[in-house]
């Protein structure tokens, strides 16, 4: 029978993007694989290993010679991939080298050190779209700092604020996320090094045939760090799951922060609203049977992406209940939902650059849509004048029954409160009621945002 590949049909917002190849089967199996081949240098780097051999495991370790098909169903007798892949890496090998592959390893030390291979290698395409993101976001932001529109709580009216403001948060949220996943990046993703129970016997006990094993341990952790770009763990943590629940949490946090620009965007979008569009593209949107429709298909992906993620996470989350020095079923659970955590936000994050870089806003729209409750919008700021020159209570009472009188005769606030004299005598209506005079220190709070931006993002 022909093997189903996973193209992702059921998950468009990965579905062809550089994270769906980076966590790939072949992504992981190629992680397993370069695991293989820096443990076998790290060892060699500390005499314990030939250099020739760690040489020949190093040219061997290729996935293209490796049916993975055959590999994931031969898994299901010993419950993961790596006692196959270990078979298949040594007859790669052959010669004296063979001898050496695996060498004092088991199957999570290199399992879960290409997981963070993988990761690593996922992250730095993330971060890479984060960045894109917030810079777009960022000129969003800037360019409309005082482009006047309503504020909505509770899904209503409450008072004018600006889609600068809106934007900049936005991109305030996109950078918390680049910025926990650089932290990850920056020393957050281990190598996995214990040995059959997480005390490298096996590893120190070969070290015993030629030298002082004394610290070999700790020399060798470092070494496999160094071979892999990973960081060096205090512990074995084959039970002790901290990276893995940080990453989780890291991804359920990145897609939170896109989930909530899709979800604004999808509002701002509708059809009552129109103050915003998505970047048009061709068959982008379309219905299968309403030909006018133009669907928020990208903020739509987004937070398909967003919803997913954080209950994957919880997943993972929970595999810290692992039993022993290594569980039963809990190692085995986390592999598949953290790879659809990672590929997932990946896909959310590649999609939000396209958004961002082409969401169009529609300052008339904004404009019309805050003069629908015919000036009740800008209430507050009367209530707020009107207190210390004719008293709080007495404001109030006066305000309320105007509100109530300019819904209830579907005419404009200013008109109302123009027929009461102990309104016309102290105030000037005509500089109260402009709901753009009303957005208080949002242009403020947009240069504080943008200020606090990075500059360009360091390589990684």
């Amino acid at each position: 029978m022909t093997a189903d590949p996973d193209s992702g049909l059921l998950s468009p917002v990965r579905a062809g993007t550089p994270a769906e190849t980076a966590t790939g089967d072949r992504a992981w199996l190629q992680a397993m694989l370069d695991a293989e081949a820096a443990l076998a240098r790290a060892q060699a780097r500390l005499g314990t290993v030939p250099a020739e051999a760690a040489e020949a495991i190093t040219r061997a370790a290729e996935a293209g010679g490796v049916d993975v098909v055959e590999l994931a169903r031969g898994a299901r007798a010993t419950a993961n991939p790596v006692v196959g892949l270990v078979k298949a890496l040594t007859a790669a090998v052959g010669g004296p080298a063979a001898e050496y592959v695996h060498r004092g390893s088991t199957s999570q030390d290199i399992f879960d050190t290409a997981m963070m291979l993988v990761a690593a290698r996922t992250l730095r395409l993330l971060v890479a779209d984060l960045d894109a993101t917030a810079e777009a976001l960022g000129e969003l932001a800037r360019a409309h700092r005082d482009t006047p529109m309503a504020g909505r709580t509770l899904t209503a009216h409450a008072v004018p604020t600006t889609f600068g403001l809106k934007a900049a948060g936005w991109h305030q949220l996109v950078l918390d996320a680049a910025a926990r996943v650089r932290r990850l990046l920056d020393g957050g993703l281990p190598v996995s090094l214990g040995g059959a129970a997480g005390t490298l016997a096996a590893y120190v006990e070969y070290a015993r045939r030629d030298q002082d094993a004394d610290g070999y341990a700790e020399r060798l952790t470092a070494a496999f760090a160094e071979e892999t770009g990973l960081a060096a763990p205090v512990l074995p943590w084959h039970a002790l799951r901290t990276p893995v629940a940080d990453l989780a949490a890291v991804l359920a946090f990145t897609t939170g922060a896109l989930g909530k620009l899709a979800v604004d965007v999808e509002t701002l979008t509708r059809t009552e609203l129109g103050e915003v569009t998505e970047p048009a593209a061709d068959g982008r949107g379309g219905s299968s049977a309403m030909p006018h429709k133009r669907n928020p298909v990208l903020a739509t992906l987004i937070r398909s992406a967003a919803l997913q993620v954080p209950v994957l996470a919880a997943g993972v989350t929970q595999s810290m209940l692992a039993e022993d020095e290594r569980s039963a079923g809990v190692w085995h659970a986390e592999w598949q939902l953290l790879r659809e955590c990672l590929r997932l936000t990946g896909g959310a994050a590649h999609t939000a650059v396209e958004l961002a870089r082409g969401l169009t806003a529609h300052p008339d729209r904004m404009r019309d849509n805050l003069a629908l409750t015919h000036g009740l919008i800008v209430s507050e700021r009367l209530s707020t004048v009107l207190a210390p020159l004719i008293g709080k209570a007495k404001a109030k009472e006066i305000l309320g029954a105007a509100s109530a009188r300019a819904v209830r005769e579907r005419r404009q606030l200013a008109d109302v409160l123009g027929e009461l004299p102990e309104i016309t005598s102290v105030v000037d209506l005509a500089d109260l009621l402009d709901p753009a005079e009303y957005t208080g220190a949002a242009g403020e709070l947009v240069d504080r945002a943008l200020q606090q931006s990075p500059g360009p993002p360091k390589k990684l």
